[in-house]
C-alpha cells in the first residue's frame, strides 16, 4: 500500500469530521422527527380518548333520552286510552240521552191525545156514579144488579165480551209507535 501524504489525511480526516457532523445532525433531527412523531402520535390518542369519551357520553345520554321518550310515549298511550274510555262513556251517555230525549218528544207529542183521553174518561166517570147513584135511587131495579155495575171508584166493571171502546188509527199521531215507550223511565 502507498503512504497517504499528510494533505490527503488532513482532507480525509475534514471529510470523516464532516461525515460525523452529519451524522451527528442527522440523529439530531431523528430524534426531534421520532419526539415529534410521538408527540403527534400521543396528541392522536389524547384526541382518540377525547372523542370516544365524547361518543360515550352522547350514546349514554341518547338512550336516556330515549328512555325518557319512550316513558313520555307510555304515558301517552295510557292518556289516549284513558280518554278513550271517557269518550266511550261519554258517548254511552249521549246515546242513552238521546234516546230519552227522543221518548220525551214522543210523548210531549202525545200530550194532546193523552190530555184528551183523560178528560173523557174523568167524563165517563163523572156520569156512570151519577148513573149508578139513580140507579139506587129506583125502587123497582134490583140493587145486587146495580152493585156489580159499580167497581172500584165508580167505574164500571166491563165483562171481556163488550168492546165499545174502540181507538181508530186517526186517533193516534204515530201508528207505528214503539211498544218499548210504555214502562219505560225516562
Amino acid at each position: 500500500m502507498s503512504v497517504l501524504s499528510p494533505v490527503q489525511i488532513k482532507e480525509a480526516n475534514a471529510h470523516l469530521a464532516a461525515v460525523h457532523r452529519r451524522v451527528t445532525e442527522l440523529e439530531r433531527r431523528l430524534e426531534a422527527a421520532e419526539r415529534t412523531v410521538r408527540e403527534q402520535a400521543e396528541r392522536l390518542m389524547g384526541k382518540d380518548r377525547e372523542l370516544q369519551a365524547a361518543i360515550r357520553e352522547l350514546t349514554l345520554r341518547k338512550e336516556r333520552e330515549m328512555v325518557d321518550v319512550q316513558e313520555k310515549l307510555q304515558d301517552c298511550e295510557g292518556t289516549v286510552q284513558r280518554l278513550q274510555t271517557v269518550m266511550k262513556e261519554k258517548d254511552s251517555v249521549i246515546a242513552q240521552l238521546r234516546h230519552r230525549s227522543q221518548l220525551l218528544d214522543k210523548i210531549t207529542r202525545s200530550r194532546p191525545l193523552l190530555d184528551n183521553l183523560l178528560s173523557y174518561m174523568a167524563e165517563a166517570e163523572r156520569s156512570q156514579s151519577i148513573h149508578i147513584s139513580n140507579l139506587d135511587s129506583h125502587p123497582g131495579y134490583p140493587d145486587h144488579h146495580a152493585h156489580s155495575l159499580s167497581g172500584i171508584n165508580g167505574l164500571i166493571n166491563t165483562s171481556t165480551n163488550d168492546r165499545n171502546f174502540s181507538v181508530s188509527e186517526d186517533d193516534m199521531e204515530e201508528p207505528g209507535q214503539d211498544d218499548a215507550i210504555f214502562g219505560t223511565t225516562v
